[in-house]
Formats: C-alpha cells, structure tokens, sequence
C-alpha cells in the first residue's frame, strides 16, 4: 500500500534531503524510521529535492508498506522516533495512481532576508542578514519580470543536470515585515518546477536591484542572453524554505499553504 506524508524540517543539520553515504540527510532519517515501523527496509520517494540547509514547511513524500497500523496513525508512529528537527505533520492512505514526485503540478518557495545593523539570532537560523538600506518597490517591479514562462538559464547554478531550463513562473512576492526592530524581507515565488538554486538566485537578484546594485534591464538581459555573470551572487541556502507542493488532487486540504516559519 503506499502511503503519502506532509512532513516539515529544519534544515541546518541536513545535508540535504537526498540519501547519500556517510551524510545525514532527510531521506536516511525517515527511511530509518519507515523500518523500524513497518519492520523491512522502505524507500522514501520526495516531490523534489532540496539542498543542504534548506527548510521545509510542507514537503510531501510517500513510501509503500504493509501495516496494520490505519494510514492517519502513521504520523505518531513516525514522530515517535523521529528527531525534533524533522516530523510527520498528515499521513494519509495516497489516491489512485499517485506518485509524489511525477504529480506535482506546483511548488511554492519562499526566501527570507533581513536588514539590521548587527545579526539577530532569533532571525539568523531561518533568514540571511543583508547590508544596506532595500527598497520594496523597486524589488516589486523586478519580481513582475520573472512571472510568466521563460528560458531560466542565467537563474540556475553550475552543475545542473536539467534536460531544459524553460520554467513557467507563476507568481513572485516580495513583503516586508518589522520583526525584532529588523525589517524582514520575503520573496515568495511559486513555479511548476525549479532549476539548481533557481529561488535563491532570483532572491539574490532582486535583493541587489533593492538595493541599487543592479538594475531591471540586468533581469531582462539575463533572461534574453542566458548569461549568469549578469547576475548578482545566489544567497545563502539557510534563508530558503519550502512551504507548499501542489497536486492535481488534493491531499491535506489547506494544511500547509504558505506555512511560514515567522
């Protein structure tokens, strides 16, 4: 029987969510969980990967088993003996046909950044401290740039292995929020699919444009050339979380639409 899971994860002592050797990862500590409940080794499937120190409001996953235990229980089962830094939030019986990684239709990102004169250890886990003064609406315009569907390139970093870097955006926020005297910054982009460190590129950029370093036109060469060298540096994975996947059925009703950490 398979099985789907929302699960939510601070990413600081991940190194990543993908199995690999000697690391430890999200995968290898949900997979060790998974056999001790179900008493055989199981695989652990994502809707997509994430990078080392990245957070999750609302991942989605899902496994195949044999338990008696009803698919709801499963959550306690799992939180028992999983580690405060990663938990089952809804574990339900998956629909017909559904595969966690193929049916994603939508993912929502969102990256945090704060201006402040020194860093802020309530915000520094989950948000990166930027230098200078941003302006909100300049960031606003930039962010209209990217929505709609564009060839990516110049956003992804090296080492992608993607077929295509074509990606259709549809939505870029940017809010600003007073949070313990610091202006905490969030750009929100929700896509049908993301390229290597795509979401902390464009937060990067548009934080630059903000702040006067770069300007609209750089974004619009950018997408028109391809070129990476026109862009500003991709910012730090600590301040990225993902908060949302979206399917063509829906799995946990309004549970984890744009659960911020803040």
């Amino acid at each position: 029987m398979r099985y789907v899971f929302l699960i939510s994860f601070d990413g600081t002592h991940f190194s990543g969510s993908q199995r690999q050797p000697q690391c430890r990862t999200v995968q290898s500590v949900l997979e060790d969980a998974a056999q001790k409940v179900f008493g055989v080794p199981v695989k652990i499937a994502f809707s997509g990967r994430t990078d080392a120190g990245v957070h999750a409001a609302g991942q989605v996953v899902h496994l195949d088993g044999e338990t008696s235990i009803p698919a709801e229980k499963l959550r306690e089962a799992f939180n028992r003996l999983l580690p405060e830094d990663l938990k089952v939030l809804e574990s339900i019986a998956a629909p017909d046909g559904f595969d966690c990684t193929c049916s994603a239709r939508r993912k929502t990102y969102c990256y945090r950044f704060y201006t402040a004169a020194s860093t802020l250890p309530l915000l520094e886990r989950y948000a990166v401290r930027v230098e200078g003064r941003v302006d909100l609406a300049r960031m606003r315009e930039a962010a209209a740039l990217l929505v709609g569907e564009h060839d990516f390139a110049a956003f992804r970093a090296t080492g992608s292995s993607a077929k295509t870097t074509v990606r259709t955006v549809f939505s870029v926020t940017v809010d600003s929020t007073p949070v313990y005297g610091a202006n905490l910054y969030e750009v929100r982009v929700t896509g049908n699919g993301f390229l290597y460190n795509m979401v902390r590129i464009i937060a990067g950029e548009l934080y630059a444009v903000g702040c006067g370093r770069a300007s609209c036109a750089d974004i619009e060469q950018a997408l028109k050339t391809g070129d990476r060298t026109l862009l500003f540096r991709t910012m730090p994975a600590k301040g990225l979380t993902l908060e949302h996947v979206e399917f063509d059925v829906p799995l946990f009703g309004a549970q984890g639409e744009n659960d911020g950490i803040f």
